[in-house]
């Protein structure tokens, strides 16, 4: 054993670095500073972190009004992300985010998950969306559907409501960005507080939404930040005046002979963004490749509606 620690205590710094990055699960890091005094000098300077929140606070109430459904999840994220100021005993524990964050000096690049999804929309509705933020929504791209696993193309035996129509749809779009916009609000104090961050991604445990920051956003985020030029109303980031672009299919067929049902894509960008095209390179990288990837890729070649909207 000592001949072991003594041929691995000749390793570089750099190289138990990288091994570190490797790793980047804080939980398991934060248990690799007890291994050595060294391992704890070095911990701190891991680079690539990922942190997994395990619990929110439970909804006040079982409402399915979409006000409830909000006011519960910014009361839950809120008070992971940004503690009282005059903390207790209770929110300074090591289990707060907060917390734990700032044990480490050098995060270049953090992922944190959610346990689960923001929307609780409709029974049989599904939502995916991925925003892109600086100070204020870059970009947002949104699939909603309905699935039906049917091989042989037949329709469900329970027929599927489509009495929403574009109301519904718009619904969906509205939903998405106030859980992105609350997300990127309540990430404000992460940035401020580690000024070498170069991304910064928030995704959750069901795969529902991503709000993802790159290096000139997280720079515009800090200045903003730093002149009080962030806008916020209610617990969120303001989303400025934008335009959705639209797509809808009634049923998508997909290679593997899954069908998915009310398929609708939507590509929102401020009203300063760009054309038709850069809308559908947004869309085409989304959401990889898989199911997601091909009904983008179907939908892109269906006729696209406009709407405008204000600042909210």
């Amino acid at each position: 054993m000592i001949e072991a620690m003594d041929g691995f205590d000749r390793l570089p710094d750099s190289l138990i670095l990288l091994i570190f990055n490797s790793i980047s699960d804080i939980k398991a890091l934060i248990r690799c500073r007890s291994v050595s005094k060294r391992f704890n000098s070095l911990v701190p300077q891991t680079e690539s972190l990922s942190l997994k929140v395990d619990c929110v606070i439970s909804p006040e109430s079982d409402s399915d009004s979409l006000f409830t459904l909000f006011k519960s999840l910014l009361k839950s994220i809120h008070d992971l992300f940004k503690p009282d100021p005059k903390p207790t005993a209770r929110n300074q524990t090591q289990n707060s985010p907060a917390r734990i964050l700032s044990q480490f000096d050098r995060i270049r690049d953090l992922q944190i998950e959610l346990p689960a999804g923001d929307l609780k929309l409709e029974k049989g509705a599904v939502i995916k969306w991925r925003a892109e933020f600086g100070k204020s929504l870059k970009s947002c791209v949104i699939l909603g559907f309905r699935r039906v696993a049917n091989p042989e193309g037949n329709s469900a035996d329970e027929e599927i409501d489509f009495t929403g129509g574009l109301k519904t749809r718009v619904v969906w779009a509205i939903s998405a960005l106030i859980a992105a916009s609350a997300r990127h609000y309540l990430l404000n104090d992460v940035v401020k507080g580690h000024r070498e961050m170069e991304r910064l991604v928030l995704v959750d445990r069901e795969g529902e939404g991503t709000v993802a920051m790159e290096k000139e956003g997280l720079r515009e985020c800090r200045e903003a930040a730093r002149g009080g030029e962030w806008e916020e109303d209610g617990g969120r980031t303001v989303v400025p005046s934008v335009r959705m672009r639209m797509r809808h299919e009634q049923r998508v067929q997909l290679k593997d002979g899954v069908w998915m049902e009310g398929v609708t894509l939507v590509v929102v960008r401020p009203c300063s963004g760009g054309g038709d095209g850069e809308d559908a390179e947004l869309a085409l990288g989304a959401f990889g490749g898989g199911i997601y990837g091909e009904a983008v890729q179907v939908l892109l070649k269906n006729k696209s509606y406009l709407l405008e909207m204000n600042s909210f």
